[in-house]
């Protein structure tokens, strides 16, 4: 029966002790402020930690001060020590809590005290929930946290009145496990607010500048970048001098230059042959045979015929090759080539060695776009160049003669006007066309018309009619009648509008003249009839021939065979390199293939008038020359 009523007693001083506390619980009217971290989740994101800050400053001092009964009914100093171990973790609290902290505004403290209590509140509710031998010790810490932080939780003397001396020293275990926990904490928390402090500072924008010594020496400056003598007295200012840019492509000197050559010394006894040669030619008499079309069986079957070797390709001129001609001579075969560098390089291909034969002269500073032998003297090579000079290389008088200057303009083609090639007719970039005649003395143009085109590219005569002449422009392509030339102004006689792109070349066909082919960036030759020059030229033929050359290479130009005028020469950017032969009609006649010995493009090419011979140049100053 004894030991039944004292177990009956145990259970009901839990039960009390059990009642007291919800009892204690239910009246609190305080703010349950927790250090533990609140979790929140944020849709989309990870979730974050929000730390709920901890502060003793909204308190006042006589919450902390327990009633004198307890000090007073209590000997054994309990309540003492609890006191003492409370102002400690105060002490703590303040010293770890950083200034930031306790300024917090009131808003901020309200949000977060009530986000801690709910978070009590549920967790009061989870632990309710378990058994009540778990119930109790949990329920007890947070309990007695409070008690130890504020005096209306503070549980009276009386109160421990029921309670068994083993309940008393569980009590007093529970009590202080739970201030050692607090404290640990409340260290955790303080050292987690510490660091996130320290991460939301802004770092410093500006860079600390270092003091400037007192005492030091300062940096050390060039006397003469200071405009200072060495003996301290400051120099006069200089006065500055206009800066002088050299021209990259000076003008040579007006007048008749000597035909010296620039790859061999000026008493070279081969260069005296070799003019001797040249002069010795042209004596020759030429007689005018008339020239019949052959078949183009037959005519295939001597392109056929046509080969090249190592003996027959040699560089010529520096730099790219922008016109070519062959000599019309039946006994040497002569091959002239104007180059951008503004170089004439002739090559005697009969010679026995290749070095003998090539001779290259100087008589212009810019690049030298037409090329022509006279068909009056063949002795006479006549060359045009962008600097606006044209000069006529005499070999028996062994000079460059100046035939036209200009300084203002720029010329860019020409062609003869009579067969005696005493008028020529010159082209200019800028779109003007000028009137010269060799048999008036000085260098001067005898007459200048603004035509209607902004740029030309070339100009060509009428083999029969050499009163027309036709002129390749930006897009657009005239005939001209030179008997009705206005200085003022000229309008053509007929326009060719069929072009969508730059025009490179236009030229009438060499014997008859009723045929015209023009080159255009657009990848077509196009073949107009020029038999009848009236307001309209019909176009007779369109071939696809790709004539995109880029920036590094010379624009091709399709010209006629001088000995079979339906058929045209031009370039080719297909691989293997080649120069193809195309008839009037668009089919292709002959493909010149040269293997090693021809791996780069021939932009420019010409035909001997009477003999199988092609001369083709590249963009390095090479020749490739196809014979029998």
């Amino acid at each position: 029966m004894g030991s039944r009523s004292a177990s009956e007693e145990k259970a009901g001083s839990r039960q009390r002790l059990q009642v007291k506390v919800n009892e204690y619980k239910e009246n609190q009217n305080i703010t349950c402020v927790s250090l533990r971290p609140v979790q929140t989740t944020v849709l989309g994101k990870t979730p974050k930690v929000y730390l709920v800050p901890f502060s003793l400053s909204n308190y006042k001092s006589d919450q902390f001060k327990h009633p004198k009964s307890l000090l007073n009914k209590n000997s054994n100093n309990e309540f003492v020590c609890k006191k003492c171990k409370k102002t400690e973790i105060r002490k703590t609290c303040r010293r770890i809590l950083t200034p930031k902290m306790e300024a917090t505004s009131s808003k901020t403290e309200s949000t977060l005290q009530k986000s801690s209590l709910d978070v009590c509140t549920e967790s009061n509710k989870r632990q309710h929930k378990s058994t009540s031998d778990t119930v109790i010790p949990s329920v007890d810490m947070e309990s007695i946290q409070n008690l130890d932080s504020d005096e209306d939780t503070t549980l009276g003397l009386d109160e421990f009145s029921g309670l068994s001396p083993y309940e008393r020293k569980r009590l007093k275990n529970i009590s202080e496990n739970a201030n050692f926990f607090a404290s640990l904490q409340l260290s955790a928390s303080a050292a987690r607010l510490r660091e996130m402090i320290k991460k939301r500072q802004p770092p410093e924008s500006k860079r600390k500048m270092p003091k400037k010594r007192e005492n030091g020496t300062g940096c050390r400056r060039s006397m003469r970048l200071l405009k200072v003598d060495p003996s301290g007295v400051s120099l006069p200012a200089t006065p500055t001098q206009p800066t002088l840019i050299a021209d990259e492509n000076p003008l040579l000197p007006p007048g008749p230059l000597e035909m010296t050559p620039e790859n061999r010394d000026d008493d070279n006894d081969l260069f005296k042959g070799f003019l001797q040669t040249w002069a010795e030619v042209s004596k020759t008499s030429i007689k005018n045979i008339e020239k019949e079309l052959s078949s183009i069986k037959n005519y295939k079957a001597n392109l056929n015929g046509m080969v090249i070797n190592e003996d027959t390709v040699h560089k010529v001129t520096k730099g790219p090759i922008l016109s070519v001609a062959l000599h019309p001579s039946e006994i040497r075969t002569l091959v002239a080539a104007g180059a951008k560098s503004g170089q004439v390089g002739l090559w005697d291909l009969t010679h026995q060695s290749e070095e003998d034969g090539i001779y290259v002269f100087q008589p212009h500073s810019q690049p030298v776009s037409c090329l022509y032998f006279s068909p009056a003297n063949p002795a006479h090579i006549l060359s045009l160049s962008y600097d606006g000079t044209l000069r006529c290389g005499d070999f028996s008088r062994a000079i460059f003669e100046e035939v036209c200057r200009d300084e203002r303009s720029s010329f860019s083609s020409f062609d003869f006007l009579g067969e005696d090639a005493s008028t020529l007719i010159v082209g200019h970039w800028n779109g003007n066309i000028s009137l010269v005649d060799r048999r008036t003395p000085g260098t001067s143009y005898e007459k200048l018309i603004n035509s209607s085109l902004r740029k030309i590219r070339t100009v060509h005569v009428h083999p029969v009619h050499r009163q027309y002449f036709i002129t390749a422009g930006l897009r657009d392509t005239h005939i001209y009648d030179a008997r009705h030339l206005n200085p003022r102004g000229s309008q053509p006689l007929i326009s060719l509008t069929e072009h969508t792109k730059s025009i490179a070349s236009a030229y009438f066909s060499p014997l008859t003249g009723n045929r015209v082919v023009t080159t255009c960036a657009d990848c077509k030759l196009r073949i107009f009839d020029s038999s009848c020059i009236s307001s309209q030229i019909p176009l007779l033929t369109t071939i696809r021939h790709n004539t995109i050359t880029g920036r590094w290479l010379t624009r091709f130009q399709a010209v006629w065979d001088p000995k079979q005028e339906d058929c045209v020469i031009v370039g080719s950017m297909a691989h293997p390199r080649r120069v193809e032969i195309f008839h009037e009609t668009g089919k292709q006649v002959h493909s010149f293939f040269g293997g090693e010995c021809l791996v780069s493009v021939c932009s420019i090419n010409a035909m001997h008038p009477t003999r199988y011979i092609l001369a083709g140049g590249n963009s390095s100053g090479k020749i490739h020359v196809f014979m029998n």
